[in-house]
């Protein structure tokens, strides 16, 4: 079969478009012919050894979706032919609360989704929701988990409260606005990018500015009013003016921090505002299955920008390093 195998860091250009052997599913597992796969930040991450645990060679991606083709011993609830969608996170543990010692994604260290086949666990399959494309279910489950989790259950979001998500564009931050928007709350962004604005009000953000003005957060402050609840995957300085949006008793959730960290956070600002800031990431089975769930209920599609060949999953990371996009990026496999 052909993959995508990373065997040196040094960025996107070190990934080769190779022939490896199709994979033969063991006792509880699934094999899944690939039809898309996506692109996460964390891929690209990886490409540059900027990740823990790095083990390689391994082929990257953790988003896809497929067609069950064989399973292993003991499997009896999946059949073959079954149009699936992989939930990456694998062995997340027994505590919904936290990911267990032995939690891993999918694409590094085991292989992953840039590629023709993939064995999975069995439990780490779920029905293709229908009314999805192919390329839409792919573009789904990692950014679409860590945005359920961060809102519904780290978040505990309420309709009719107000939500501020920075850096819009990206995975997570576009499936955090839809499934906030189909929650019933006020949902404000913020981008570098006026086109990006533009396009998030389209898909239901009640307004946003542009960071890139030096009196942004007074700006968004006037128009917004304070924030209930803020998504946040940017981190870097900014962080600081996100406390100073929050309403008092306000609560901030921080899935990534692509602008690295926060330096001379002003503690005061936070405990006397009552402000709540908690951390996430990816999500458990049970966050999985509810994300799906919602998505099922509201129809919600994902928002993907460009595509690619698998043979150009190169490409694909160069693009994705640029920031210009704003939605998903996938790969044509199957």
């Amino acid at each position: 079969m052909k993959a995508i195998v990373l065997r040196e860091v040094g960025g996107p250009d070190k990934v080769s478009y190779e022939e490896v052997d199709v994979p033969s599913p063991k006792a509880n597992e699934v094999l899944v012919r690939l039809k898309y796969a996506a692109l996460n930040r964390r891929d690209l991450f990886i490409t540059y050894g900027m990740y823990p645990g790095m083990n390689l060679p391994s082929i990257l991606g953790a988003d896809g979706a497929g067609e069950v083709v064989e399973v292993g011993e003991g499997v009896s609830n999946i059949n073959i032919g079954s149009s699936v969608i992989i939930n990456p996170a694998l062995e997340w543990g027994e505590n919904r609360a936290y990911s267990g010692p032995d939690h891993r994604i999918i694409g590094m260290p085991s292989d992953g989704t840039y590629a023709e086949y993939i064995i999975v666990p069995a439990e780490n399959i779920a029905p293709k929701p229908e009314f999805l494309s192919w390329e839409e279910a792919a573009a789904l489950p990692l950014a679409g988990v860590t945005a359920f989790r961060s809102l519904m259950y780290r978040g505990n979001l309420n309709k009719g409260e107000t939500v501020l998500i920075p850096g819009i564009g990206s995975g997570v931050a576009l499936f955090a606005l839809q499934i906030a928007v189909a929650h019933g709350a006020n949902v404000y962004v913020t981008s570098s990018s006026d086109e990006k604005l533009v396009k998030a009000q389209e898909l239901g953000a009640k307004g946003g500015v542009n960071y890139r003005n030096e009196n942004w957060a007074k700006e968004l402050k006037q128009e917004m009013g304070g924030a209930d609840l803020v998504i946040d995957g940017v981190g870097g300085d900014t962080f600081k003016d996100l406390i100073y949006l929050c309403n008092p008793a306000g609560r901030i959730v921080s899935f990534g921090a692509t602008r690295g960290p926060v330096k001379e956070l002003v503690l005061p600002h936070v405990f006397f505002k009552q402000i709540d800031i908690k951390g996430t990431t990816m999500g458990s089975p049970e966050d999985f299955q509810d994300m799906v769930d919602f998505f099922e209920e509201h129809k919600i599609s994902p928002y993907v920008d460009k595509t690619y060949s698998l043979s150009e999953a190169a490409d694909a990371l160069k693009y994705m390093e640029e920031g210009k996009n704003f939605g998903k990026i996938t790969l044509q496999i199957g």
